[in-house]
């Protein structure tokens, strides 16, 4: 079983990596655009277990690791090989 956490700044919190880049593709003539926010996506193989324990064992490694719950949200997805995500 995959799966996959991302993880993204609150709202409210200040990106100034998404600010950086949203001036950068205005500056290529690819905008005007609205706002960016930059996140991190972790895609994981976690073997052979059930779906329940799999979905479980991400949003742990997401709480306990993988994001700082002060500033980042996150969200977890169980990837099936033969479909894509869920």
């Amino acid at each position: 079983m995959k799966g996959r956490v991302v993880v993204s700044l609150r709202t409210g919190v200040l990106d100034v990596e998404g600010k950086a880049i949203g001036k950068a593709i205005e500056s290529l003539g690819l905008g005007p655009i609205g706002d960016v926010r930059v996140g991190r996506v972790f895609e994981i193989d976690l073997g052979d277990v059930p779906r329940e324990d799999a979905e479980a064992r991400l949003k742990e490694m997401a709480q306990r690791l993988l994001a700082n719950p002060v500033m980042e949200t996150w969200r977890v997805e169980l990837l099936d090989p033969s479909h894509g995500v869920r």
